[in-house]
């Protein structure tokens, strides 16, 4: 598959119009919260995935941190990685190109 910057580019630009309600944790890269005490807490999918934990563990991780942090929460943001985004929906975008 086709990984250049124009490639990543393009992919980058269809994902940022995307509802973040409809994000799959596959295609996280980070989750970033900001906190009321002006902190910041980042939890970083790749490392977690990188220590052996799978989307579920890394799921509960998420619902655990928010569900103890629900009050101080201030913001979260999610970092997406363009890269997994691409090379799930790019096969399927190929396939129904290929019928026109």
């Amino acid at each position: 598959m086709q990984r250049g910057e124009d490639f990543l580019k393009k992919w980058e630009d269809i994902i940022n119009d995307v509802d973040l309600n409809h994000i799959p944790l596959e295609c996280v890269k980070k989750m970033v919260f900001k906190l009321s005490d002006k902190k910041q807490k980042t939890i970083n999918f790749q490392l977690l995935k990188k220590q052996g934990l799978d989307i579920d563990d890394i799921h509960i991780v998420v619902e655990r941190f928010i569900e103890e942090n629900q009050d101080n929460i201030v913001n979260m943001d999610f970092i997406l990685d363009i890269e997994a985004v691409a090379e799930i929906l790019q096969p399927e975008t190929d396939k129904l190109l290929d019928k026109l």
